[in-house]
């Protein structure tokens, strides 16, 4: 294991963000993210714990904030719906250069909280 990261997201405060300012959706997420949420009725709580997993990613790594822009991590559904990592740019870069050559991720939510646990291998 290379590492292993966690993140918790606020929903209702996360809602009132990219309501607040609908450019950060396109700023954050990546296209496959961005179409995904737009099929469900309440987008927030999906865009809430993919947030988290970004999060969650740049702890695996060892990172910080600005290390990579965050829509480089795109959280896709496999085809049995699990949620699976996707690394572009910098990101990609920071994880070959660290050895990661598996990722394990797992999402949760509530109305009010988002989670999500990144494993880096």
């Amino acid at each position: 294991m290379i590492g292993i990261g966690t993140d918790l997201v606020d929903v209702a405060r996360f809602r009132r963000m990219i309501e607040r300012r609908p450019g950060l959706v396109d700023r954050l997420f990546g296209p496959a993210e961005r179409e995904a949420m737009a099929l469900r009725s309440d987008p927030a709580t999906g865009f809430a714990a993919r947030f988290a997993a970004k999060e969650a990613t740049m702890k695996a790594l060892g990172v910080g904030l600005g290390a990579f822009d965050f829509a480089e991590v795109e959280v896709i559904r496999t085809p049995s719906g699990a949620p699976e990592l996707r690394l572009h740019g910098r990101a990609a870069a920071l994880a070959d250069g660290a050895g990661v050559v598996r990722w394990h991720v797992s999402l949760s939510h509530v109305d009010s909280v988002a989670s999500a646990v990144v494993v880096a291998e």
